[in-house]
Order: structure tokens, then C-alpha cells, then sequence
């Protein structure tokens, strides 16, 4: 669905997206996982047709979105961070009009329309205001949006950026029902959870560079091991830990008040020496992942 090959988008001076390359299957999740500013905007703009691309090669659908940007928004619905909705009109008519965008009669519209807002559960608040909404309802209002004119892929930006936890996970499950009417989805996100949870592929993205793809389970399997020990140090002994586990020669990173430490080959880190702290293990995740690729946490931008 999805090919691009040394993909680069520059700002003047400024390298956003720094010669990437990916592909995305049919029928897939497809994630962009980072923290703010590692280039997933800029990429997502360019396959939207929004933004024009610097240097490389883009293909959607078949489609060269180098050269045809205006024919890729024909097979695509986009999500971007900030909705867009028309306050002065209803949610029906909010959809409505965005099929008209795409060549749909005023009744195929209006069918599309009430499809996807049964679909989104907001079958009930066709009549009433956007600013009526909870933040949860825009957000599924705008991904609803997206799948009025039936795209063959979709595109979303930090789809649940903002959302209470339960919105987001409502979110989620409506992902994973779209997921296996074989849309393709490409997502981006600094939410590990969601990442690990939705996508089946993934790229982790830092600085407009690509380090690392593969499922979730796999970059954590290869980068990361199954467990990660977090050491706790006791008061007054910060230094002290931080002296040994260096000695020791463990592969390590400092998140506030801990350390974070990895094991070799995939096994266990074994702490039984280390005086001074508290240590206990948990499963790795892609955060873990992040942080051996780049020494620092996705929360630390």
C-alpha cells in the first residue's frame, strides 16, 4: 500500500525527515512511534499529499505521490492532530459536507454519514453541535470523517493525543473492528501502549531517522530482552549505585529516580552484588526499546 524509499522533507535549514524507508502492507497497522518533533508529522504530511517531498521516492497505492500528491488524497482519509470540525454546522452535516468533497451526491452522502456515525456510537448526536461534544466524541467524529468516502488506507496523527483513558480506549476498539475490515491504517504516536497495542508493524523515528522496525514484540525481543531490571537506590546512595552498576558493566539508563538495566543476550540482569537499592524486574517495552536506541525515554522530550 505503502512504499517509500529515502524519503526527505526540509523546512530551509531544517532536515525533518532525514532520508527514511519503509513499506506498509494491505491490511495492516502500521506505526510511527517517537517523541514530538522525531519527524512522524512531516512524513505523515507527504504521504497526505499535503506537503510537498524534498528528495526520495513515495508511493501510495500504486499511486507516485511525488509527482501526483492531488491523485493520492482520492484513496485516503486523514486524521490529522487538530480536527477541523465546523462549529456552525451539526455532527451529520459536518460529515456530510466532507463527502461532497469527494464527488458524493447529496443521498450518498447523507447514507455514508449515518453508516459511520452508528459505527462510531454517535448515532445519537447526528443533531447536535460539535461544541456539544466531549473531547473523546470529537476525536471519534474526526476518524469518522475520515471513512465517510471509504478510503483504501487512512492516515492518523496521534490519533488519541489528549484523551482521558477511557476515550482512548474506545478509540482503540474502534481501530481494531476498521483494522479487520481490511483497512490499511498508518498511525503515528508517543504513546508506547498504544503502539504495542494497535500496530502490527512499527517504525521507531528520532531526529527524522528511522532506528529501528519490525512488530512490536520483535524490536523488543531484539532490542530490549524480556525483562528489564529497575533499580531503585536508597536514600543517600544515588552515586554509590550508579558507581557499581557502571563498574559492573551493566547496559543501563537513568529515568528520574531510577535505573533502568538490561540484560545481555536477552537474559536477565543479574543485580545480586548490587548494594544500596532496591531492585525489581518487569517486562521490557517498546520505551525500553527507545531508550537503548537513543539513551533517553520517549517521555524525556
Amino acid at each position: 500500500m505503502v512504499r517509500a524509499a529515502g524519503l526527505v522533507k526540509k523546512f530551509g535549514g531544517i532536515t525533518a525527515v532525514d532520508g527514511i524507508s519503509f513499506e506498509v502492507r494491505r491490511g495492516e497497522t502500521f506505526g510511527m512511534l517517537g517523541p514530538n518533533g522525531a519527524g512522524k508529522t512531516s512524513t505523515l504530511r507527504m504521504m497526505s499529499g499535503l506537503s510537498p517531498v524534498t528528495a526520495g521516492e513515495l508511493e501510495i497505492d500504486g499511486i507516485d505521490a511525488t509527482a501526483n500528491p492531488r491523485s493520492v488524497r482520492d484513496v485516503i482519509g486523514v486524521v490529522s492532530q487538530h480536527d477541523g470540525l465546523d462549529p456552525d454546522i451539526s455532527v451529520r452535516d459536518n460529515l456530510t459536507v466532507y463527502g461532497f468533497y469527494f464527488g458524493l451526491n447529496r443521498e450518498t452522502a447523507g447514507r455514508r454519514a449515518d453508516e459511520v456515525l452508528e459505527f462510531f456510537d454517535l448515532k445519537t448526536r447526528g443533531g447536535d453541535s460539535v461544541d456539544d461534544l466531549s473531547g473523546g466524541m470529537r476525536r471519534r467524529l474526526s476518524i469518522a470523517r475520515a471513512f465517510v468516502s471509504r478510503p483504501r488506507l487512512v492516515i492518523l496523527d496521534e490519533p488519541t493525543t489528549g484523551l482521558d483513558p477511557a476515550s482512548r480506549n474506545r478509540v482503540w476498539e474502534q481501530l481494531a473492528v476498521l483494522k479487520k475490515s481490511g483497512v490499511t491504517v498508518v498511525m503515528s504516536t508517543h504513546y508506547m501502549e498504544e503502539a504495542a497495542i494497535l500496530c502490527d508493524r512499527l517504525i521507531i523515528m528520532d531526529e527524522g531517522r528511522v532506528l529501528g522496525a519490525g512488530s512490536p514484540d520483535e524490536l523488543i525481543r531484539a532490542r530490549a530482552g524480556a525483562e528489564v531490571a529497575q533499580v531503585r537506590p536508597d536514600d543517600g546512595q544515588r552515586d554509590n549505585v550508579q558507581r557499581q552498576l557502571i563498574e559492573a558493566g551493566h547496559d543501563m539508563s537513568e529515568i528520574g529516580a531510577i535505573f533502568v538495566v538490561r540484560g545481555s543476550n536477552g537474559q536477565r540482569a543479574d543485580l545480586s552484588n548490587i548494594s544500596g537499592a532496591r531492585v525489581s524486574y518487569r517486562a521490557a517495552n517498546l520505551e525500553d526499546v527507545f531508550l537503548t536506541l537513543t539513551g533517553r525515554g520517549l517521555r524525556d522530550e
